[in-house]
């Protein structure tokens, strides 16, 4: 499984109320709610992101309440692949849970810049920064976190 976009890239501690604010938590609708994404840190996100872009960040990214909306309005926008230096323990969690792709590599967070054009092969976790033709090396996922991760989340994995 691989995905191919452009880059995104936040700061560290970004949080679940960043990622979708709160204050459009009166809907379930995930399509309503990813109208909203990031809106507090890049207004400009939902209008520029397209099927397969990733988002990259620092530390602690998806801190704060334990909403699995998080994840969904980002996996929701199209957005292909979250890569960052590490990942509140709970969005980890969710972002598995709905079959939003995510790898940690501190490294790739570093050296990957906001547009560049940037290939993930989540099967070996080589992270691929075309635009500046620099290769990371992030740890995959085991077979059965893949598994779930490509039916779409937990939920389709355990109906297949």
């Amino acid at each position: 499984m691989n995905t191919k976009g452009k880059v995104f890239k936040y700061p560290d501690n970004v949080d679940t109320d960043v990622i979708i604010p709160a204050r459009y938590l009166n809907t379930s609708d995930a399509q309503e709610l990813s109208k909203h994404c990031m809106e507090d840190i890049d207004t400009e996100f939902v209008k520029k992101v397209n099927k397969g872009d990733i988002m990259v960040a620092g530390w602690n990214f998806g801190c704060g309440s334990s909403r699995e909306h998080a994840p969904l309005v980002i996996k929701t926008c199209g957005t292909g692949c979250v890569i960052a230096k590490s990942f509140a323990r709970i969005f980890y969690r969710n972002a598995i849970n709905i079959g939003l792709p995510i790898l940690e590599c501190p490294e790739a967070a570093d050296g990957i810049s906001a547009g560049d054009e940037v290939e993930v092969d989540f099967d070996t976790g080589v992270i691929t920064d075309l635009t500046s033709n620099t290769t990371y090396q992030a740890r995959p996922f085991p077979e059965f976190i893949q598994n779930i991760i490509r039916a779409g989340g937990l939920l389709k994995s355990l109906k297949k």
